[in-house]
């Protein structure tokens, strides 16, 4: 038996009076998750312990198999380890977004997407001035980027994901407690470094918004994961382009697959995503397949992008991995879920508890669920389970 999970971040959603009252899961396209829920079993699943806050790394830690109430220790170690970033015992890795701020209010969490190139130069020249006294900065992928501090330093710090904040006041939600004022001078001294830094003169006279401050959260220092092998007796791959995602897979022991034109964003690969996992199969028992399309556009309050997100994914995705294992010789289990909602009338993530769906090519016991959305998965036989036993469940083959 093989098995595949594949993860649509931030599916999930709210019912919208612009859609007749349905959710953008309901009003999508989506034949092939529609197919799974219907030829297999489903439920709705608690990605996200009561007392954590809803984010990806905590949502995606509990699909993968680890229980964040024992094992998660922050977002940005995650992202520090799928960059090559080893932490020491007393190291702390801050996620360090690339922001907007306009009038100063927190007007975008991305800089308008910007590109890897220009933000490499803008974090280079944070590094410069700021990187000193145990501060380094760390450029990554897009908007998303880290900084790493010794001694513990900012560890207990009160800081707040900037995409749950969008176009509130910046001096608002700055970081809080401990450490807080080291931590809110070198946002500020970001600012005076980036407002005319040439590569954001050149954004500014395009048209584009500029990443004109750094922002600080999701702290943590090193997490101490069980192999995925070593719990479930079970080989890995996973497949992402968010650095997250990509640490979990390494703290699990699992194998990274690169994919070209694999961008996290609207435009990622995704029938190359899927393509991959089929081939990865033929050498690992689980393959992790994490698309962030739909997250994103439920960041910008863009339904039309996240119903086409969300065709996409079910298209190119699960339809391409659905054929593609109709016709293996081995046996697939296939998981499909979000890690989490992201409404576009809200902007940010919610811990409601997600659908999923699973089917196996070999066993056909369906329940009453027919089609696959945050209503109709109510009828499945599953009932709501916490997601960090799901992975128990695919192995157990109680479907």
């Amino acid at each position: 038996m093989k098995y595949v999970i594949l993860i649509g971040d931030g599916m999930a959603d709210e019912p919208l009076a612009e859609l007749g009252g349905k959710t953008v899961l309901q009003k999508a396209k989506t034949p092939n998750m529609d197919y799974i829920a219907a030829q297999g079993r489903a439920g709705l699943a608690q990605t996200v312990p009561e007392e954590m806050h809803p984010g990806s790394d905590v949502a995606n830690m509990s699909i993968v198999g680890y229980d964040p109430k024992k094992y998660y220790s922050g977002r940005a170690p995650l992202e520090a380890a799928s960059m090559g970033i080893q932490l020491d015992a007393d190291d702390v890795a801050f996620r360090c977004n690339l922001i907007t701020i306009e009038n100063g209010l927190i007007a975008d969490y991305s800089s308008g997407h910007i590109s890897s190139e220009e933000a490499s130069e803008l974090i280079k020249s944070v590094d410069t001035k700021l990187g000193k006294d145990g501060v380094s900065f760390y450029p990554g992928i897009s908007y998303r980027h880290l900084m790493v501090t010794k001694n513990n330093f900012g560890a207990k710090t009160e800081c707040t994901p900037p995409h749950d904040v969008i176009g509130e006041k910046k001096s608002d939600y700055m970081p809080k407690g401990k450490d807080s004022k080291t931590l809110c001078e070198l946002i500020d001294s970001s600012m005076h470094i980036l407002e005319q830094h040439p590569v954001n003169l050149k954004r500014i006279a395009a048209g584009k918004k500029p990443g004109n401050s750094i922002w600080l959260w999701g702290q943590g220092g090193a997490p101490a994961f069980p192999l995925f092998k070593d719990l479930y007796g079970k080989t890995g791959a996973i497949i992402s382009a968010v650095d997250l995602v990509k640490g979990i897979g390494i703290y699990a022991g699992f194998d990274i697959i690169n994919v070209p034109g694999a961008t996290g964003y609207l435009d990622t690969n995704y029938k190359g995503k899927a393509e991959y996992a089929l081939e990865a199969l033929k050498n690992h028992d689980f393959v992790i397949v994490h698309v962030e399309a739909p997250d994103e556009a439920g960041h910008m309050g863009d339904t039309k992008a996240k119903i086409q997100a969300i065709e996409d994914f079910d298209e190119k995705v699960v339809g391409t991995v659905l054929q593609g294992t109709k016709t293996m010789e081995e046996d697939v289990t296939i998981l499909v879920m979000p890690d989490h909602p992201t409404p576009v009338h809200l902007r940010t993530h919610t811990s409601e508890p997600i659908p999923f769906a699973i089917y196996s090519t070999n066993e056909k016991q369906p329940d009453n669920a027919r089609a696959f959305n945050e209503v109709d998965v109510r009828a499945g036989s599953y009932g709501v389970v916490y997601a960090a036993d799901l992975v128990k469940t695919m192995l157990q083959r109680h479907i």
